[in-house]
């Protein structure tokens, strides 16, 4: 069996972070480790606390993995400190890790800031150019690529400024208003769209973090990275589908609509 590691945060409501990470790659067929940058106290409505891993820790965990189990496969998502950061890129490089995706977690879906000022640096210079592709939302792409993005053409302009500032590929994700569902793939100096298939549903939770490690379970199972992006909105597609709804706020994805199991079945009577 092929492997997948996540590196990020934990969500203690399972529709995002670690948790939705290794629901992901379960049901993209890699068996998922992880290394842990920050508990969070969150739910669908909201976080109400953080807990960052020490520097130290991180680094043990990330020793952990790679002398025991190496991944095929890497994302990384939530590390909010340019310590923690620093660790990673050191470790990645030390370890010579494969198939990394990172996905930039710097402005949330409603706009908040994720990421402190002063990990920005370290995360353009320390992790991003060591990635096979970046994810960003349409805000993060904006920041990466110093300009607003308003259309469809401004999103090539600031993939391919991304993609050369980074030597790496990127996806540049649609939605906030613009274009739908539908994400650019700027690989090689070439742009690819991918056309998305809108779902309405507002239970969207974790929806970044689940397309970025679709997109690293399928790299780790020998796929390129178009095959790679496109399984991975089909999967996304599906867990939307499913119309999941937990929660006051909203809500995670159904990561597992496609498991079929006998110890998944009905409930007793």
């Amino acid at each position: 069996m092929r492997t997948a590691l996540t590196i990020a945060g934990s969500d203690s409501s399972g529709g995002a972070g670690i948790q939705a990470d290794i629901k992901t790659m379960t049901a993209n067929g890699v068996f998922a480790t992880s290394a842990i940058t920050a508990l969070t106290a969150q739910n669908t409505t909201g976080v109400t606390d953080i807990l960052e891993a020490t520097p130290s820790f991180l680094a043990a965990e990330l020793d952990a993995v790679f002398t025991d189990i190496f991944p095929d496969a890497v994302k990384i998502g939530m590390v909010s400190s340019a310590e923690l950061i620093t660790v990673i890129a050191d470790k990645l490089r030390q370890y010579g890790a494969r198939h990394i995706v990172v996905d930039p977690v710097m402005v949330a879906t409603s706009g908040s800031k994720l990421l402190r000022d002063d990990a920005v640096g370290a995360l353009t210079e320390r992790l991003l150019p060591l990635a096979e592709v970046l994810t960003p939302n349409i805000p993060e792409a904006e920041i990466l690529a110093g300009m607003s993005i308003e259309s469809p053409t401004d999103m090539e302009a600031a993939a391919r400024t991304i993609s050369g500032k980074y030597g790496c590929a990127v996806l540049c994700k649609g939605g906030h208003d613009l274009n739908d569902a539908n994400d650019l793939l700027w690989k090689d100096g070439q742009a690819r769209w991918f056309k998305g298939r809108r779902v309405d549903n507002p239970n969207t939770h974790g929806t970044g973090c689940t397309l970025s490690s679709a997109i690293a379970s399928n790299l780790a199972k020998g796929y390129d990275l178009d095959q790679a992006v496109e399984r991975a909105k089909a999967y996304i597609s599906g867990a939307l589908a499913a119309q999941l709804d937990l929660g006051r706020g909203r809500g995670p994805m159904n990561h597992m609509f496609d498991l079929k199991s006998a110890y998944c079945g009905e409930e007793r009577a």
